[in-house]
């Protein structure tokens, strides 16, 4: 039996709900994570994870030649209603805004409110050490008032980072409440380096820079032992749900330009 008859029929055909330019790359990394570990895909195939939905490759919508940054996160969120298959982007959350600040929401997903208020600093409207209370607030505000101008949901923040060429993909595509995440990622790591050759190749192929990773978090960090990494660009920092991560320089540098919380023209 090859390789390719062997991977599980339900996994393999959530490959079509990727962009038809990853296809190739998603059935080559499954076979790859088969060859690693032959029991892992039948045994995930068979459980419960965490996307669900069928959104396993929900983060390669974005066309492979539009990739200009891979942001990688550790894995889904743990509740069915926060997972869906695309890194950061809780989908229990809708608008980005409250009277107070940011929306409860956004408050509850503690990665995505220690984002906002890095993009928030790195933009100029916050002060380092002051994004809480009334200057909050405030700007909270100026932005539900700026409806023409200031992005209201975490739909518009996502679009915009589809736009700005960030492909949102997790260490472990999966989570499972009774495996641990780093096990899982473990058994994705085959499937990350694969996708990564994919990009490589295209980027050679197509005379273009490789994409820059964004790794956050100490699992997406080991991802740097693969020898493919070092061929990229790197912008390396801890996982957003610390509050260091507000005040990181490198990630202000980064995401200043692209201006994330305004609305696209």
């Amino acid at each position: 039996m090859s390789s390719v008859s062997a991977l599980p029929a339900p996994l393999l055909d959530l490959i079509h709900t990727a962009h038809p330019s990853w296809h190739a790359a998603l059935r080559a990394g499954m076979e790859a994570i088969q060859q690693a570990d032959p029991a892992y895909l039948p045994t995930l195939a068979q459980d419960d994870y965490l996307p669900t939905e069928g959104r396993l490759f929900a983060a390669f919508t974005q066309p492979m030649d539009q990739v200009r940054y891979v942001l990688v996160g550790e894995g889904p969120y743990p509740r069915a209603a926060s997972a869906t298959g695309v890194c950061f982007m809780d989908g229990a959350v809708g608008s980005l805004w409250s009277e107070k600040g940011l929306s409860k929401q956004v408050n509850r997903a503690t990665s995505l409110r220690n984002f906002m208020k890095m993009l928030l600093v790195a933009e100029g409207a916050l002060q380092a050490g002051q994004t809480s209370g009334d200057a909050l607030a405030g700007i909270a505000a100026q932005a539900q008032a700026d409806v023409e101008g200031s992005i209201q949901t975490l739909a518009d923040l996502q679009d915009n980072l589809t736009a700005q060429g960030f492909l949102l993909l997790n260490a472990s595509l999966v989570f499972r409440s009774h495996v641990a995440p780093v096990k899982d990622a473990k058994g994705w790591k085959p499937f990350f380096e694969t996708v990564l050759r994919a990009l490589a190749e295209h980027g050679q192929a197509q005379g273009k820079s490789l994409p820059t990773l964004v790794l956050w978090g100490k699992i997406a960090e080991q991802l740097s032992g693969l020898p493919l990494v070092a061929q990229f660009p790197r912008a390396v920092a801890e996982h957003p749900y610390n509050l260091s991560f507000i005040e990181h320089s490198g990630m202000q540098q980064l995401f200043a330009p692209m201006q994330l919380l305004k609305k696209r023209a």
